[in-house]
């Protein structure tokens, strides 16, 4: 690992940050574009959900008491989770424009650090991002598998081939990350508008067919059914809660199309499409208890079948296009704020957020393949898919709390009935599927534990790393008279990138031990970023002189911003003259981790530590240092 680490401690420097402006193109634009984005997962779950409460691995009675009580359940966890939780209360906590756990998780970190508490808090949020990541591995398949199944159930001597086509579509949909998504996300949103408003209509045809259906929305139904059926009403809890899966999404893509556009989509379109194909599926299922086989399919006249299943799942590869995005502006925002190792991002378009991370995409396809075959069928994957979201809603509740009392200083009485409310509902439907483990939901699981595992070990290996590296740092100043009296001066600008914003740099240490020399302008350069997504121009570069040629410089980036240090450096004016990348050589110190039974990390850690430093991308790479300006010295390091 190279001595140019993210330092996400720097943060505490209280910097300020402003997210970029989004384009004067209207609300209504930026809404089509949300919907094309943010609803695809909720959007889709119509596909699945009803279904799974009647036919899945804990059916209920098709019967009106359990039908009316499961949509009225739908309906008011849209209400109360979607429309309350995260469109109401949630979106109003934004980091500078930008949402998502990490990102609400780097503000709560600028008003929790050094309590006690704060410690337990970063944990879940970290945990709630390992979960978003098994949440990215399950959508493709589950939202593929269930649209591509209909042509079984328009076909079903075509059931066989169901597998291979979702296989052959994932393939291709993760080998296009690296041509970017910019061209293909413009037709976004208009697929997606004819997917809702498709599924509107034949929800409207159903409904006109038995009318009465509609007053299952009456919240008394999902009381009488808990009433009368009280542990299949619960248990069904863990299929109705795929109605409300893609919530969190809202959040994670406000920085994208802003709080107003997502708002005006959900309330205006997707909500009234989604609650409108639901009463349609009930009445279908009350008249015609056979169509139990996909009520969402049998919803469509012959003529229809098969265009339906073109649209269902051009919507299905939208939902899976998002997440994969989602996947890599996460891993970005991890790299940046000190959870994960460097990795290569390609930025494929000049408009932000527009990244492809090769490492994480190639990861996806083949755990995402993996769970295909495994489980076969999308009713399989459904008992796998209810964890990971219930998990990240239940943990979003605490990083709610610390946002209502400690950021917005709500009184008592009226965040503590607010939070019980959405700690009872998220908690209910977590114990739900809890019931599913047995049936795959240890997949989910498994996997968060595994990449909570990851990202905590990265972390705390750094942090063991930065206090080995400065115990055994030397003051600069005590250094630079040193120096100056036993090395050469040569022409030019060396700049040696530090971790620590204090003591000397190995690699200035190696340098003057083995070369014996010292350049004109000595420039010592720490990265830090900020618990912002973006910092103003002017706060971008602070340097301070400290005689004989030596400086000591901090460049601030935001955690959503490319850390090209060149770029920066040339509007750098406060460190002597300006910089020439001809006449610049960056120095790098690569360090190789030797495991110790020092305290601080267990044996095994240590070990897996060294392993994700072996195979972290290059700080060259990252920063987007010129190749044939930079020297890597190495050296060993014990922690």
């Amino acid at each position: 690992m190279n001595d140019a680490v993210v330092d996400p401690a720097l943060a505490a420097s209280g910097k300020s940050g402003a997210a970029p402006a989004h384009g004067r193109s209207g609300t209504i634009k930026l809404a089509v574009g949300a919907i094309g984005v943010v609803f695809g997962d909720i959007g889709t779950s119509p596909l699945y959900a009803l279904r799974d409460t009647f036919a899945g691995h804990h059916p209920l009675p098709l019967d009106q008491l359990h039908v009316y009580g499961i949509v009225s359940l739908m309906f008011w966890s849209m209400m109360v989770i979607v429309t309350l939780k995260y469109v109401t209360v949630i979106m109003r906590a934004d980091n500078k424009g930008e949402g998502g756990s990490l990102a609400l998780l780097a503000l709560i970190n600028q008003h929790t650090s050094g309590k006690r508490w704060g410690k337990g808090i970063i944990l879940l949020g970290v945990f709630a991002t390992a979960l978003f990541y098994g949440d990215s591995m399950i959508t493709p398949a589950v939202s593929v598998m269930s649209a591509i199944e209909g042509i079984a159930v328009y076909r079903p001597s075509m059931h066989p081939l169901i597998v291979p086509i979702v296989v052959v579509i994932l393939i291709g949909l993760f080998f296009i990350q690296s041509r970017g998504t910019e061209k293909v996300a413009a037709f976004f949103g208009p697929i997606m508008l004819v997917y809702f408003a498709t599924i509107t209509v034949l929800g409207v045809i159903s409904i006109a067919a038995m009318p009465h259906v509609i007053l299952a929305l009456s919240p008394h139904h999902a009381a009488a059914m808990f009433a009368a059926d009280p542990w299949r009403g619960f248990l069904a809890m863990g299929a109705a809660v795929l109605a409300v899966t893609g919530a969190e999404a809202l959040y994670a893509d406000m920085g994208h199309f802003g709080r107003k556009p997502i708002r005006v989509s959900w309330l205006v379109f997707v909500l009234p499409a989604l609650v409108v194909n639901y009463l349609g599926q009930a009445s279908l299922l009350m008249r015609e208890p056979a169509a139990l086989q996909s009520p969402f399919y049998l919803l469509a006249p012959a003529w229809f079948q098969w265009p339906l299943l073109v649209i269902a799942s051009l919507a299905a590869v939208i939902a899976s296009q998002a997440v994969i995005s989602g996947a890599f502006s996460v891993t970005q925002q991890a790299i940046q704020l000190g959870f994960i190792p460097r990795m290569t991002i390609k930025h494929t378009s000049t408009a932000a957020g527009q990244i492809y991370i090769p490492a994480i995409n190639f990861a996806l396809m083949i755990a995402v393949i993996v769970l295909v075959l495994m489980f076969q069928r999308s009713s399989n994957l459904t008992a796998a898919y209810g964890i990971a979201v219930t998990g990240a809603m239940l943990i979003d509740n605490f990083l709610l709390a610390v946002v209502l009392f400690k950021l917005w200083q709500w009184k008592p009485v009226y965040a503590l009935p607010l939070l019980g409310l959405f700690f009872v509902i998220d908690a209910s439907y977590l114990g739900a599927n809890l019931t599913k483990i047995p049936d795959g939901g240890w997949v989910p699981l498994v996997m968060g534990v595994g990449i909570f595992t990851l990202l905590t070990t990265w972390s705390r290996g750094r942090q063991l790393m930065r206090q080995n590296m400065a115990d055994s740092s030397i003051p600069l100043e005590v250094f630079i008279k040193s120096a100056c009296n036993s090395a050469a001066r040569v022409p030019g600008t060396a700049i040696f990138m530090a971790s620590a914003a204090t003591g000397v740099p190995s690699a200035l240490l190696h340098n003057i031990k083995h070369n014996k020399v010292l350049h004109d302008r000595v420039v010592i350069l720490t990265i830090a970023i900020e618990d912002v997504p973006y910092v103003e121009a002017a706060e971008r570069s602070i340097c301070r002189d400290v005689g004989s040629g030596f400086y000591r410089m901090t460049l601030h980036f935001g955690f959503l911003e490319e850390t090209d240090v060149p770029a920066a450096l040339s509007k750098v004016t406060m460190c002597g003259e300006p910089f020439e990348m001809m006449k610049t050589s960056f120095f790098l110190s690569r360090q190789t981790l030797l495991a110790s039974d020092k305290p601080g990390m267990a044996i095994w850690r240590e070990k897996l530590f060294a392993w994700m430093l072996r195979n972290a991308a290059s700080a060259m790479e990252f920063f987007r240092l010129p190749t044939n300006r930079v020297v890597e010295l190495g050296s060993q390091l014990k922690i």
